[in-house]
């Protein structure tokens, strides 16, 4: 019977250590808009929070109010929310800072693909055309491949930017594999042959 309690307690801990990792964001990650950041203040409960990080990049925060956290690691928010609180509040403030939940960013992947469609992109680095490709089941074979293109809307402007997929798969040029943005529409016409 104790080997069984042990045993479901140590799969218990495993679990809880297993969830708590997948909340540590990658070093070189920065956090952006619509991220949710989980903060710890150790020995001062009532600073904990939970924020959303809004659409003009800040946080609310206790004490400080809004704090500028878009663009920055993690590791930075930390070093930051540790000055700011010791500049005026406290002696020594131990920070540490998780991602809740990432924002959801997609590209919508059309034409000449197995399975058109919406698709998540990788929340920690960026995602290129031909993965976002291939996370689309890849092309069919009526594709025209060096007609795709990248369909890029930034407030008003619309613009389009053509894709030669002979010359990343063929030539070896990576440099053309271009990374995609959230909200962007990869287009796989048909070819005409």
């Amino acid at each position: 019977m104790r080997n069984i309690i042990r045993t479901i307690i140590l799969v218990f801990l495993l679990v809880c250590q297993s969830s708590v990792m997948a909340y540590a964001a990658p070093d070189n990650y920065r956090v952006q808009a619509e991220d949710v950041l989980q903060i710890t203040v150790y020995e001062h409960d009532d600073l904990n929070t939970l924020a959303r990080v809004s659409a003009n990049g800040k946080i609310s925060f206790p004490l400080l109010e809004e704090v500028q956290v878009s663009g920055l690691t993690v590791n930075q928010i930390e070093k930051l929310l540790k000055k700011l609180l010791e500049k005026d509040y406290l002696v020594k403030a131990h920070v540490q800072v998780f991602i809740e939940n990432y924002r959801v960013k997609q590209v919508t992947v059309l034409g000449a693909v197995t399975s058109p469609g919406k698709y998540d992109m990788n929340r920690e680095n960026e995602t290129t055309v031909l993965e976002a490709i291939a996370m689309a089941g890849g092309f069919t074979n009526v594709a025209d491949f060096n007609g795709t293109s990248i369909i890029r809307k930034k407030g008003e402007t619309k613009t389009t930017l053509p894709i030669r997929i002979t010359d990343i798969t063929k030539k070896g040029m990576k440099e053309k594999d271009i990374a995609v943005e959230h909200g962007d529409i990869i287009f796989v016409p048909e070819s005409f042959f």
